[in-house]
Parts: structure tokens; C-alpha cells; sequence
């Protein structure tokens, strides 16, 4: 058998449940529901509603879906209490709009083909012109995806290409980052993408995107858009003849190999800012937006909120920067959503709306596509809110102040390690596992924070939190008792 056909092979056993089950549920959706609730948000009967991009329109009263079918619709009443919303079409013949941000008096959409300017210009509500602002990349399979960010600070529209067919670049800049300014001129970033699935800043205003596990991407990760990087990925590396700005093309990593390894041989090489560990967490991440909701979303605000395709869950991610280099870690949210999500947008009064489609493939959920809201019920979870990274150890944050005397005992902290390979082969096991121990326990005067020294901390591997002990100081179990930080530096 070719290389090519086991590969296909092996992405098949990957899809079907049959062969491989989505995975077992966190089981704690009854006990998140007391903080987060979900509200449907109903569909027409007539209209399949694959969400793909939302947007807050101007009036802070109307939200815009954009479906993979091409359409966008404004809506009126998905904000209130008990939505009974009604859709109307406000434009439709483009193909699977999976970025949309509304500026200035037009919506920008990115779809499989062009970044394209859409505008109402006599205002009867429904769009007449189609303005391309950019299409300088190639188009010629249906798996070749477009993902495309709101606009940054400067305007520009950050696009992450999608290979051919998951395995190829048969076509110009499939598998690389694109920069759309606001007068259409484009500015390649960086190579080496796989299969993007959401793109947008992290907490600091750093554009990142979702990354799915597959070949060289041994789990789904978050990584961020280096402009001159290699995201991981080589099959790329036939366009760096458009883009001289770009610099040689980059050394071939070596396969089977580490990713810690490579990106000693390979300069340009971008590690994985947060791994998630495949199934426990997400098996193929998508949209996400940071929560600036002034602490209307409950106690998690500038975090990440990111969605899973697959397993139809939300998780947190956080990041920071040590030594250069971006890592962070994610955390369990919330699960029970209907579909596969594809994108999330926070709406103006604090809650978060999700949705999106099982488009036939293998989901977690009873509905072909739904839309959703999760809406903050005022109480507050005692959770892991935020791990980082320390010279001897890491810091953790929770959301109520702990049980001094559990805290203080390193016996409550389980800690393991593990990396991926890093190869051509699809997906990865986790590998190289080492167990770490507490040494050192400190709490802070408020309770709400543990300098934990840990004798054991290796460097380029993904250290996974285990606390079934913590209490609160109140008694509270966690709600999510793991947590799972990406360690690339050693502060």
C-alpha cells in the first residue's frame, strides 16, 4: 500500500464512529448548567442555518449569521431572554462564509475563493454589491476552507488557507496565512498550516489560529500567526516563490522527530502555543473570541473562549509569552451543545452565542445545525481559572479563594507530562510521558492563588493538572477538576 493510501486510510478509521468513538463526555453538563446556561436560539423550519461567522451588527440589537451555504442573515430578538427571533436574508450566492465582520457600512466576508466587501447602497436591506478586495490565493477542492479574522487594529483580515484535500497544496498559498489590507493588498505571514478552523487575536491582541490534529499536528492546538513562520507543516513550501518577502524556504523537518527537537534545525519552525489533548479536549477546535464583556460572562474575562467541532463543547485557553515564545493552557467549560461548532461571538449584554453544523460528518449532538446561547446565571464556579508558568514550578489561579490546609499540601496536585510525535504520519499518541511531583505548596494571603514548586518540568511538554482533592474554602469540589499547560520555556 502507498504512503498515500494509508494515509487515507488512517484519516478514515479517524471519522467514522464506527471505528473510532467520538469520546466519552466530561459528564459534568448538569452541575455547568448551574453557571452557564444554554438558551436555543430557534432556526426556521425552512432555512438549514449552518452557522459558520456571527457578527454584532452597529445597533448592538441585531446579530448577522453567515452559513457555509453561502447566505447571510440579520436577526432580530436573539438577545432577548426567551428568543423568538426572526431571519431576514440580507444577501446569499457565496460559498461557505466562514469570517464576517461588519465596518463602516459593509460586511467583509471571507469565503472559500476572496476576502469580499458586501454592501447595501440604497437601503432596502438586502445587499447589492460585491466588491472583491482580495483573491489572490487559488481555489479548486471543496476541503480547501478559508478562515478569515475580523479586522485588526489597522483594519487588515488576517485568512488561514486550508490545504488541498488536507495532505496537498495544489494551489496558490493553500496552507499559508494571509494579510488583507483595507485597499485589498495581500501580504503572505507564514507557511506551514493544516487545517485552520477559526483565526482572531489572543488576550493580548495577537492574531493566533485554531489548528486541527492531523499530519505534523499531533493534537488540536492554538498557535500564533508569526509573520515569517513555519506553522509545522511542509507540503506548503512550494509558494515561497510568490513570496520573497518571506525569505528562503525553510530546511525539511525531519519525521518521525519531536517538535521540541525540530525547532532547533528548522529557525522559522512555530511551536504550538496550547495543545489540547485529543478527545479530553476537543478533537477538532474552531472558532474562538476573547470574553471582554466587562465581567459579564462571570470571572474568566480576557480569556479565550474556543469551540470544538466534533465534540460540540466550548473550553477556555490562556496565554502568555516566556523567553520569546508563546504557551498557555486550557481548561474544560462547558459541554451539551446540539452540533458541531464552528464559530462563537459574545454578544453585547455578556452572553456567548455558538453554532454551526455536523455538514454529514461524525458530531457529538442530536441536530444537523443549531445556534445557541450560553448566558451567565451570576454564579460563580469555583474553577482553575488560569495556570502560568514559574522558574521552579507555575502559579494557579482559581476562582474562589482555596482551603488553605488542602492547598498548602503538594499531595493535592497530580501532575504528568507527555509530548506527540512530530511527523508526516496523521495524528500522533501521546508519548514520552514523565510524572513530575509537587514539592512546595504556597498560598497566597487572598486564597485565590498556589505558587507550586515542581521538581520535574520538562520543557516542550504539554503538563497535565490533575486536583480531584481541592476544596474551596467553603468546601466547593472543583467543577472541572484538569487543566493542561504547554510548557515550550522555562521562565
Amino acid at each position: 500500500m502507498t504512503i498515500y493510501l494509508k494515509l487515507m486510510a488512517w484519516t478514515l478509521l479517524c471519522v467514522m464512529p464506527q471505528q473510532e468513538p467520538l469520546g466519552e463526555y466530561w459528564g459534568t453538563a448538569e452541575a455547568e448548567a448551574k453557571y452557564y446556561k444554554l438558551v436555543d436560539i430557534p432556526l426556521p423550519k425552512e432555512l438549514a442555518i449552518e452557522a459558520g461567522s456571527f457578527e454584532v451588527m452597529p445597533d448592538q440589537r441585531q446579530l448577522a449569521v453567515a452559513t457555509r451555504r453561502g447566505d447571510i442573515f440579520l436577526v432580530d430578538g436573539a438577545f432577548d431572554k426567551y428568543p423568538e427571533p426572526t431571519f431576514k436574508k440580507f444577501a446569499s450566492g457565496l460559498d461557505e462564509v466562514f469570517g464576517m465582520a461588519y465596518r463602516d457600512g459593509s460586511f467583509y466576508l471571507t469565503q472559500q475563493t476572496e476576502v469580499t466587501r458586501v454592501t447595501d447602497t440604497n437601503g432596502d436591506g438586502r445587499a447589492d454589491q460585491f466588491e472583491t478586495l482580495s483573491d489572490v490565493w487559488g481555489f479548486r477542492h471543496y476541503h480547501e476552507f478559508s478562515f478569515g479574522s475580523k479586522p485588526d487594529a489597522d483594519g487588515n483580515i488576517w485568512v488561514a488557507l486550508c490545504l488541498s484535500e488536507s495532505y496537498n497544496s495544489k494551489v496558490p498559498f493553500r496552507g499559508w496565512c494571509l494579510k488583507i489590507m483595507p485597499d485589498g493588498r495581500t501580504i503572505p505571514i507564514c507557511s506551514g498550516i493544516r487545517s485552520p478552523c477559526g483565526i482572531g487575536p489572543n488576550e493580548h491582541g495577537v492574531m493566533f489560529y485554531a489548528e486541527s490534529q492531523g499530519p505534523w499536528n499531533g493534537s488540536c492546538s492554538l498557535k500564533v500567526l508569526e509573520p515569517g513562520g513555519f506553522m509545522g507543516h511542509p507540503i506548503s513550501y512550494n509558494w515561497y516563490d510568490l513570496a520573497p518577502e518571506m525569505g528562503p524556504t525553510p530546511v525539511e523537518p525531519n519525521t518521525p522527530s519531536r517538535l521540541e527537537i525540530e525547532r532547533q534545525r528548522v529557525k522559522q519552525l512555530v511551536p504550538y502555543a496550547v495543545v489540547f489533548p485529543y478527545i479530553r479536549m476537543g478533537r477538532s477546535i474552531s472558532g474562538f473570541m476573547v470574553d471582554q464583556t466587562g465581567g459579564k460572562f462571570g470571572p474568566f474575562e480576557n480569556q479565550i473562549f474556543i469551540g470544538d467541532f466534533s465534540l460540540g463543547v466550548v473550553m477556555r485557553a490562556t496565554t502568555e509569552k516566556v523567553n520569546g515564545v508563546w504557551q498557555g493552557a486550557c481548561y474544560p467549560f462547558r459541554e451539551g451543545f446540539d452540533t458541531g461548532l464552528l464559530a462563537v461571538q459574545f454578544t453585547p449584554d455578556g452572553s456567548l452565542i455558538a453554532g454551526g453544523t455536523n455538514r454529514g460528518w461524525p458530531v457529538r449532538g442530536p441536530k444537523a445545525y443549531a445556534v445557541q446561547r450560553l448566558d451567565w446565571t451570576g454564579l460563580v464556579p469555583f474553577e482553575i481559572k488560569e495556570i502560568k508558568a514559574r522558574t521552579t514550578g507555575f502559579e494557579l489561579t482559581f476562582t474562589k479563594p482555596v482551603d488553605r490546609q488542602l492547598a498548602a499540601s503538594p499531595d493535592v496536585y497530580q501532575l504528568k507530562t507527555f509530548t506527540h510525535i512530530y511527523h508526516q504520519g496523521y495524528g500522533s499518541p501521546e508519548v514520552d510521558q514523565t510524572v513530575p511531583r509537587a514539592v512546595a505548596a504556597t498560598v497566597s494571603d487572598d486564597g485565590l492563588k498556589v505558587e507550586l514548586q515542581v521538581d520535574g518540568l520538562v520543557r516542550g511538554h504539554v503538563h497535565d493538572f490533575y486536583l480531584p482533592d481541592m476544596r474551596s474554602a467553603e468546601g466547593e469540589k472543583l467543577l472541572h477538576t484538569s487543566a493542561y499547560y504547554t510548557l515550550n520555556e522555562i521562565p
